[in-house]
């Protein structure tokens, strides 16, 4: 690399220095009338960069702990490694004896740093106290004495042959406290102001009485508030709302646009009228056509099924076109809206009984359809084995009650007939129900016949008929025999029936005062249980 050349003195017009070498470790050209810069001296440092320099140690890895370090003076100790976690004592790379003790500071370094905090917070705290103090207390304290090297000038003027260096003390004079104040603070009075600055304007004349009237503002009138409770007159209220100043225009397109969107809404009406009536009329004409048709197919079938030849179907095929001809032709008379009203009447009076024909149609596929359901239900019953048929049965006989009086398996009793089973033979005229010895108030005769009796009653019975008879038989100790004899008891059969007491007995009923109730001194028996006890022990002294 080749050393720049520095020109020579008295040559160096148009030569700038650029870089350090350009000064060849000396100062600044003063010849030259650009800012230099040597050795950067007196050049003003640029703001620090925040990003962060990489740096390697010795064996290469990268220092991490430059990002934790970042920001933070350079005195200060930052723990970054994973080493510094581990215990000083547990470490491996520090001797146990030599390591720990060179880290740790000495006695002289304890002790200078003790003093330079002791001296740092005495400073501080003479500080706040001399600030509490007043200003002529200040610079009382008693500074001590200091001394000086002194080296007369021996260049000078006063110099004095025998002079040599010595060593003088300084100290201040001692003040007198009592001694009043040498100088005198005298305040300068204020100078005047600068004057004040000229008004550019004409001379103040009178406002005239029009002016004073051109610049009064009416106050605001307001229909929600009236902090101050003044009574304002309305027609000034009327007058500050402003509502009639100007003129309500209305514009004559309002009229107008409603009047187009009625007409549109009209035509519009009538197209759809027009356009319905056509497909009404399109739909009887396809429905005629295929009527006509279904008709003439059906004539064919009865002349086939009564036997009458082709020519005779050929004749009326002929007949009916004349007569269509006849009548095309002797309609010209006719108009249009009466074919129209024949039309939809005869189409009306068609589709009623064809209604009623689907009606019938239906119904008798309903019953056709529930004849052939109960025809396999008996077809399945009659080839059902024995065993399959007894529990049929039985699974019929234990049905709930409520099941059965919606199957109508159960029946009221077979004595009374059906008319009187449906109601309560105390509502109808009979002699039974206005005799006086009519049943007891304190039976149960809340009806008077029982709904089931004799084997309906019995059949039923198996209702309450526990589950599992085996296992309770084993368990309660009784068998099947006794259960069946015990369930089909009547249990019911004095519900229904007037038990016929005799005379002295009913007279022994009839009550002429209201009953009385004994009380029961002991209810829960614990004057009995102490009496019990008491005799007990009594037993027990006579014994012993």
């Amino acid at each position: 690399m080749e050393k720049t050349k520095i020109p020579e003195y008295g040559k160096r017009r148009g030569w700038v220095p650029k870089s350090l070498e350009d000064f060849g470790d000396g100062g600044a050209y003063p010849e030259i009338p650009v800012a230099q810069y040597p050795l950067k001296m007196g050049l003003k440092k640029t703001k620090k960069s925040q990003n962060i320099t990489k740096q390697v140690d010795g064996e290469g890895n990268i220092d991490y702990g430059a990002i934790a370090r970042q920001g933070h003076g350079e005195n200060k100790i930052i723990h970054s490694d994973f080493k510094q976690l581990v215990p000083m004592r547990e470490r491996t790379d520090i001797d146990e004896e030599e390591g720990i003790m060179k880290e740790r500071p000495g006695e002289e370094e304890v002790q200078e740093t003790a003093q330079r905090t002791l001296q740092a917070l005495e400073k501080k705290i003479n500080g706040k106290i001399n600030a509490a103090k007043p200003r002529s207390q200040r610079n009382e304290q008693e500074s001590g004495a200091t001394f000086i090297r002194y080296t007369p000038n021996q260049t000078g003027e006063n110099y004095n042959s025998g002079a040599q260096q010595r060593v003088i003390r300084m100290s201040e004079v001692q003040v007198d406290p009592l001694e009043p104040p040498k100088f005198q603070h005298k305040r300068i009075p204020n100078a005047p102001p600068s004057p004040p600055a000229p008004v550019m304007h004409s001379p103040p004349r009178a406002v005239s009485v029009e002016e004073q009237k051109a610049w009064v503002i009416p106050p605001c009138i307001s229909n929600w508030k009236n902090a101050k409770g003044y009574t304002i007159a309305l027609d000034k209220r009327l007058a500050a709302d402003g509502r009639g100043l100007q003129e309500v225009k209305i514009n004559d397109n309002f009229a107008k646009l409603s009047e187009a969107l009625l007409a549109a809404e009209r035509h519009a009406r009538e197209e759809v009228r027009q356009r319905s009536m056509m497909q009404q009329r399109i739909v009887l004409k396809e429905k005629e056509a295929k009527e006509e048709h279904l008709r003439n197919l059906a004539r064919l079938a009865r002349e086939e099924r009564s036997g009458t030849g082709a020519g005779a179907g050929a004749g009326r095929w002929g007949k009916d076109s004349d007569s269509d001809s006849g009548s095309g032709s002797g309609s010209g008379s006719e108009s249009e809206e009466e074919k129209e009203s024949k039309r939809e009447a005869r189409s009306d009076s068609e589709t009623e009984v064809e209604d009623k024909v689907d009606e019938r149609v239906r119904e008798r596929d309903e019953i056709r359809r529930d004849r052939q359901r109960e025809l396999r239900r008996e077809l399945r019953m009659n080839k059902m084995g024995a065993e399959a048929k007894a529990k049929y049965a039985a699974r019929m006989e234990n049905r709930d009650i409520s099941e059965k009086i919606a199957l109508g398996l159960a029946k009221p009793s077979a004595g009374s007939s059906a008319s009187e089973g449906l109601f309560d033979t105390r509502l109808l005229h009979r002699n039974e129900s206005t005799g006086a010895d009519l049943n007891d108030d304190e039976s149960y005769n809340i009806y008077d016949k029982p709904m089931m009796s004799g084997k309906s009653l019995s059949s039923m019975n198996i209702n309450y008929r526990p589950k599992d008879v085996d296992m309770q038989a084993e368990t309660m100790g009784y068998n099947e025999e006794s259960l069946t004899k015990e369930l089909e008891k009547d249990r019911f059969d004095a519900f229904g029936t007037k038990r016929k007491l005799p005379s002295s007995q009913k007279s022994a009923n009839i009550r002429s005062t209201p009953v009385e109730f004994e009380k029961d001194s002991d209810i829960f028996g614990v004057d009995q249980f102490l009496d019990d006890t008491k005799k007990s022990i009594m037993k027990k002294h006579k014994n012993n």
